[in-house]
């Protein structure tokens, strides 16, 4: 086994988990992650940032919610930075990905997507929308 992975949810994920690691050869690396970010969660971030993208331009210019996304990465984990393109034309975005985020970590981006939104004017619709934070 080259890589694997299973997400603990009841005693036979984690009984499973423990015949595996017997089985592992000397050297072997295992990582332990905190839960992902939640269905629900995700459906959260989107609204937000779609609200944020119809209501509020950012320096005079109209972002997009992937946009915005970019932005609040940036400012939740301080690890984008700006590369050249291959072309030499422009720069690229390289950082984080949100999909890797740990719910709490998920929680902290929603919330400061919120809050940032507040601070200037975006009136959010439906705040009851994925509570699972």
């Amino acid at each position: 086994m080259s890589q694997a992975q299973i997400t603990l949810c009841g005693r036979a994920d984690r009984e499973r988990a423990v015949d595996w690691v017997e089985k592992m050869k000397p050297g072997t690396r295992v990582i332990f992650k905190d839960p992902k970010r939640t269905l629900p969660q995700n459906e959260k971030m989107w609204v937000a940032l779609t609200e944020l993208a119809t209501q509020l331009k950012w320096h005079g210019e109209k972002l997009t919610p992937d946009e915005w996304k970019i932005l609040f990465m940036d400012a939740l984990t301080r690890e984008m930075r700006v590369v050249p393109s291959i072309d030499g034309l422009g720069v690229v975005s390289l950082g984080r990905s949100s999909s890797n985020l740990s719910k709490s970590e998920f929680s902290d981006l929603i919330e400061l997507i919120h809050q940032f939104g507040a601070n200037h004017g975006v009136v959010f619709g439906d705040q009851s929308v994925a509570e699972d934070a």
